[in-house]
């Protein structure tokens, strides 16, 4: 059984929602793909529609589109996700390829966080709930 942890993005706004995935929920997302859209209904949020943009495994490395499976593997990069753009150094060089490790692009039991872009906005706002929730007292 998996669990994700989901981070929502309204590209709109800029504004990020937060939410835990266990059970036939999380189940719903293995074995989907970077740039696949997937319906918020069976997610938890009725009339929403989502597009998975990236996400990270358990040791923290990147999700990359173009990698095959679900498996890490190290790349030569020059730009992109997994590649910060300095050499081992710290030092920044015109030309720069740099071998990192990322992993591929399905989402597999490995993966801890899922990223995703809302596509269609459905009946109830996810960002309402979220900023009207009650703050601690002290």
């Amino acid at each position: 059984m998996a669990e994700f942890k989901l981070t929502i993005n309204n590209p709109k706004t800029g504004m990020s929602y937060k939410k835990d995935l266990t059970g036939g929920q999380a189940d719903m997302l293995l074995s989907k793909d970077i740039g696949e859209k997937v319906s918020g209904d069976a997610l938890g949020f009725a009339g929403y529609e989502f597009e998975i943009t990236g996400g990270s495994d358990t040791a923290g490395f990147p999700m990359r589109h173009g990698i095959r499976g679900a498996t890490r593997q190290k790349i030569y990069t020059y730009k992109g996700v997994g590649f910060s753009g300095r050499n081992r150094w710290g030092n920044t060089e015109k030309g720069l390829r740099v071998k990192t490790a990322v992993r591929g692009q399905k989402i597999s039991a490995e993966t801890v966080q899922v990223n995703m872009k809302i596509v269609k906005e459905g009946a109830t706002d996810l960002f309402k709930s979220a900023e009207k929730a009650p703050e601690p007292s002290n």
